[in-house]
């Protein structure tokens, strides 16, 4: 079931571009922790909160090469059971004390560390809908296949949705529209989907170019969505205007590591976390945020490499289901920071500081390296 000889058969390009982000994010967590009361430049750089994402990343590349030796074809066979789990876990989060007024994270006993499990919920969602569209592979036009597959993304959707996690619940949407593409459903069923979300990328594109007022379509949208929910599509919002501003002051090369004033004059909110992007732009300019991007879009394109040479129909549905749960949390966040969509609080990959996003990241891509390494097997 594990074997060390599958790791010599990964797709070591990949390992350079995921230490490269981290390296990102270290160096994002250690400029925006420090401490108030002395010089910031002469703190040491390994800040409380940067010994915390190492230690996540160390805990991550473990799992990492576990999960890269392990068989992902065994998945299967437990499926169901992590699927209940993360179910249980979504149901559970309702009775508890909620953390800063939401229901969005379990308090580890004991210990000053909290985990998501909405986070886990995309990547188990990810692996159910290729065990049951795989499964229902002679049958994959059918009715019913598009019903209980939409019927597996839905329920997590719904749960994440009332926590309230809009982002990420949201991030399902074209995971399941790419993962019911590649697993041969219904055609009308995807042109539908296509359509619904096309029509809503459309209406917030409006919004935010200007075009559309946030006022003059408060009494319409207002009957769909809740007042907070329609709120964050205003394009005026402190964040947005913070965000947009760090990244101008940025300019081509940045004010330097530690030096940025308006991110770190506390004008641009959650540096570290939501906003890593143009926190990273002020320090390191169009320069930083371009090398940061050509990593991310090195990381996706080895990522959908992997479906193209996949030998099994569950390894290529799964590749690309997790190749697109890593797109759109880049795009998403990359998206709402610079004014193009609503801020939502979708995590950057590797980079946003958070134990869920990265022990969930490596397992996807020690995944995404065990059906690599097994490539040549029939």
């Amino acid at each position: 079931m594990w074997s060390y000889r599958y790791l010599t058969r990964i797709d070591f390009r990949m390992i350079p571009v995921v230490l490269g982000l981290m390296l990102i994010s270290l160096l994002i967590v250690s400029s925006f922790t420090v401490s108030t009361s002395i010089d910031a430049v002469d703190e040491s750089f390994f800040t409380p909160l940067v010994k915390s994402q190492l230690r996540w990343f160390v805990i991550g590349i473990a799992i990492f090469i576990v999960v890269a030796g392990f068989d992902y074809n065994k998945l299967r066979e437990w499926t169901w059971l992590i699927y209940a789990i993360v179910l249980l876990l979504l149901i559970g989060l309702f009775f508890t004390d909620p953390i800063q007024r939401v229901h969005r994270w379990y308090r580890v006993p004991f210990l000053p560390m909290s985990f998501q499990p909405s986070e886990y919920a995309k990547l188990v969602v990810v692996i159910t809908l290729s065990w049951f569209l795989e499964k229902r592979q002679s049958q994959a036009e059918s009715w019913s296949t598009a019903f209980f597959g939409g019927l597996i993304a839905g329920i997590p959707f719904l749960l994440i949705l009332k926590q309230p996690d809009l982002g990420t619940a949201l991030v399902l949407y074209p995971i399941t529209l790419v993962m019911f593409y590649f697993g041969g459903v219904q055609p009308i069923v995807i042109k539908v989907m296509t359509w619904l979300g096309g029509i809503a990328l459309v209406l917030i594109a409006l919004i935010f170019l200007g075009i559309l007022t946030h006022e003059e379509i408060r009494p319409y949208a207002t009957k769909v969505l809740k007042q907070y929910q329609f709120d964050r599509l205003d394009p005026n919002t402190h964040h947005q205007k913070a965000a947009a501003t760090a990244i101008a002051l940025g300019g081509l090369t940045g004010q330097g590591w530690r030096s940025s004033e308006f991110t770190g004059g506390g004008w641009l909110p959650a540096p570290y976390t939501d906003s890593v992007f143009p926190a990273f732009g002020e320090e390191f300019g169009f320069i930083g945020l371009l090398l940061m991007l050509v990593l991310f879009y090195t990381l996706i394109y080895f990522s959908f490499q992997v479906s193209a040479v996949a030998n099994t129909h569950f390894g290529r549905l799964l590749s690309a289901g997790i190749s697109v749960y890593l797109a759109m949390h880049v795009l998403v966040n990359i998206g709402m920071m610079t004014g193009f969509l609503p801020i939502t609080g979708v995590p950057l990959v590797l980079v946003t500081y958070g134990g869920s996003s990265v022990l969930t990241t490596m397992t996807a891509l020690g995944i995404l390296q065990s059906i690599y390494s097994r490539r040549f097997m029939f």
